[in-house]
């Protein structure tokens, strides 16, 4: 099972990495994957500022308060969203028996791929009708060789 930090549930988001990701289609899937730029502006809103000193005003707070250091905060508190991956099976893949089979099978192999992928990552997977034949080492190599040709 994909835990749950690290599904794609909303459509606006499906549509944003569809549109505005990098694609790369294999014979039995097309991987969309949308990584997040340093100069993007909600990630900069949700890191807390920071002071002349490099420490936050949170840190220095806490600091202050429970004794402490800034280094041990900081390393306890993630500073990216998790990867988050979404899954497109269609109709033509085959029935819905078939589908989520399908589905089983690459929410399976993206859990086991999610280390690769660089923080706050957005991956859309979108099976084609070849893959409800596929077994999971066929779509593994799939998977593996889009990743790397959109990741690179």
């Amino acid at each position: 099972m994909l835990p749950a930090a690290n599904r794609l549930t909303r459509s606006q988001d499906f549509g944003l990495v569809v549109r505005r990701g990098r694609r790369a289609g294999r014979s039995r899937l097309v991987v969309h994957v949308l990584t997040p730029t340093p100069s993007d502006g909600a990630s900069a809103q949700r890191r807390a500022p920071t002071a002349p000193d490099g420490a936050s005003a949170e840190q220095r707070t806490s600091t202050a308060s429970n004794g402490a250091s800034a280094e041990q905060r900081t390393s306890a508190q993630p500073t990216l969203d998790p990867s988050k991956v979404g899954f497109v099976v269609s109709k033509a893949v085959g029935n819905s028996v078939v589908r989520h089979r399908v589905s089983r099978k690459l929410r399976h192999l993206v859990r086991d791929r999610l280390a690769v992928l660089p923080p706050g990552t957005s991956v859309v997977v979108r099976a084609l009708a070849p893959s409800a034949d596929a077994d999971s080492a066929e779509l593994g190599r799939d998977l593996d060789a889009a990743l790397h040709k959109v990741l690179r």
